[in-house]
């Protein structure tokens, strides 16, 4: 392969790519995340009801994960740099065209619709494909530290548009989104080669270049490879296991939480401030959690996330809501919030192989999606119907505890040796 460019930094322009990447995967958590922030203002501006503002974000969360194997597909057959700045604008246009709405379908499409489409581009796939292209040594904490990356985005978008929402009032919220947005496209094109040997340099920790897969149609990757692992009982496990993680995390408390804070009297800005915890706790427990992930069997890494994280859920409504209660809960929860996505790649992987992994990841990161989406509807649903989040926070913390149990019944593979996430 002829070498276009050259960079600076030598073999270390890999954590050059990692951040990059790092970024527009923060970006897009906090794209996802702000909806949770407009519930109550948008409410108060137009009148509009939970359930129907809940519905636009459910759609963008759809969305966001059914494009997971198709995004993981265009990747492979466009490019990673061209697929991420083609979403990148998308989200930019959409979310800003949404500072003049004036009607709920107009809420759907934009942060609905073209936003989940376009985050749906940047998400955990892009980061698996990335982490694989470019490293062979440390992949599970490397993957681990691109999935924190959302929790950073928590950690930096949610205080400060509270704040913006609060003071300001919506519109502010929706511009800044989408600036951050705009201001990654030059940054993408100017820092991101498309793989290592563009650039004249090996994956991190390899010792011989690696043969780029032939392209193939987008259609023939994405269905293939669900069809081939359809048939496995491993599929339906990991399937239904990121499907309760979804109805828990970004779905659940993403989007409801600070509405559940302000039912017990607590303002936007101090209940954003808790999730920003909750952030930053995540941001060391999914880190922590690749670390494990390279050392211990996923299934029992598992199996204690997803069952801490229900009791966690089940405990919530019935505490007290108090600064200590929030934080005792913050921190708990912020350490599990997306700690089961490393040792769910390394079972898929070993599950599937290298040549369809990357593309089942993104049919199983899909069932994380509309587990999300469905709780995002559902919860606002209940708390329109029976105002009171009681029954979907139970609902959610019976599902972590069944997801424990099935993340045990997962028969795993004998892993192939250095294969951790198989994204060519």
């Amino acid at each position: 392969m002829t070498i276009s460019r050259t960079r600076p930094f030598g073999q270390k322009y890999v954590f050059v790519v990692a951040g990059v990447i790092f970024l527009a995967l923060l970006v897009a958590s906090g794209v996802r995340s702000t909806p949770g922030v407009l519930i109550v203002p948008l409410n108060e501006a137009f009148g509009w009801s939970r359930a129907s503002i809940s519905l636009a974000a459910a759609v963008g969360i759809f969305f966001y994960g059914m494009m997971g194997p198709f995004a993981a597909a265009l990747m492979q057959a466009i490019s990673i740099r061209r697929t991420l700045i083609g979403a990148l604008a998308l989200m930019a246009v959409s979310i800003a065209s949404s500072g003049w709405m004036t009607q709920s379908w107009q809420l759907l499409l934009s942060w609905g619709v073209f936003s989940g489409v376009g985050s749906g581009c940047v998400a955990m796939v892009l980061g698996a494909t990335v982490v694989n292209r470019w490293f062979v040594r440390s992949r599970g904490l490397m993957m681990g530290l691109l999935t924190a990356s959302t929790a950073t985005g928590t950690l930096i978008f949610l205080p400060m548009l509270a704040a913006l929402a609060t003071h300001h009032g919506w519109r502010p919220v929706v511009w800044t989104v989408a600036a951050a947005c705009a201001v990654l496209v030059p940054l993408v094109a100017w820092l991101l080669p498309e793989r290592p040997a563009d650039i004249g340099l090996l994956p991190y920790g390899a010792t011989g270049a690696p043969v780029a897969p032939p392209r193939r149609p987008l259609l023939a990757i994405a269905f293939g490879a669900l069809i081939r692992a359809s048939r496995t009982r491993t599929f339906w496990f990991l399937f239904g296991t990121f499907f309760i993680c979804g109805f828990t995390t970004n779905g659940l408390i993403g989007t409801h939480f600070i509405a559940f804070c302000g039912d017990h009297g607590i303002p936007e800005v101090r209940a954003a401030g808790v999730m920003a915890m909750m952030g930053a706790f995540d941001l060391v427990g999914t880190t922590l959690s690749g670390w494990l992930t390279d050392r211990f069997d996923s299934r029992k890494l598992l199996f204690v996330y997803y069952g801490l994280r229900g009791l966690s859920l089940i405990w919530l409504p019935y505490s007290d809501f108090s600064f200590a209660a929030l934080g005792v809960f913050g921190v708990f929860y912020g350490l599990d919030w997306i700690a089961t996505v490393p040792p769910t790649i390394r079972l898929a992987t070993e599950a599937f192989g290298e040549h369809d992994a990357p593309v089942v990841f993104g049919w199983v990161a899909a069932g994380h999606q509309i587990g999300a989406a469905t709780a995002a509807f559902l919860a606002g649903w209940l708390r329109t119907v029976d105002g009171s989040y009681v029954a979907p926070f139970v609902i959610a913390g019976v599902g972590g505890v069944l997801a424990a149990v099935a993340a045990m019944m997962i028969r795993r593979a004998a892993p192939a040796e250095g294969r951790m996430i198989a994204l060519s």
